[in-house]
């Protein structure tokens, strides 16, 4: 059973544009500028936290605050586990859950459908601007 069809089949679903709708907040997380690099960059492995801040941050650093905070998100979703070792230094890794990988997946193959269409994306950018200009 695909994912589509198991939320198809979910008794008592809740429209996603409710301003209250539960998925909604969820969503958000998941698709999230930083939620998105922290779940694709987990489908690998398991990762430390600053490595997983230099992974996430190559393009654009991210703060160690921001960081925390969509791990601590992510992970009250049931998405990421954290698990801390009592060693000196303190070790924390991060790895992703099943729900998490199943998630992941699911943004990882949009971000590809998106690296695919930006051709086109691209296109029609610059139609909508030209016209703009004209009109």
């Amino acid at each position: 059973m695909t994912v589509s069809a198991e939320v198809a089949e979910t008794p008592a679903r809740r429209d996603v544009s409710e301003a209250m709708c539960p998925s909604r907040l969820v969503l958000e997380h998941v698709t999230s500028r930083w939620g998105v690099l922290v779940l694709i960059e987990l489908l690998d492995r398991p990762y430390r936290f600053s490595e997983l801040r230099r992974a996430v941050g190559r393009v654009k650093p991210v703060s160690e605050k921001m960081l925390i905070q969509t791990l601590q998100t992510l992970e009250r979703d049931g998405f990421v586990h954290r698990d801390a070792k009592p060693v000196i230094p303190p070790r924390v890794d991060y790895s992703l859950t099943d729900l998490g990988r199943e998630a992941a997946e699911q943004v990882r193959g949009l971000a590809r459908w998106t690296e695919a269409r930006m051709g086109e994306v691209e296109k029609a950018r610059e139609l909508y601007d030209q016209a703009k200009e004209k009109g």
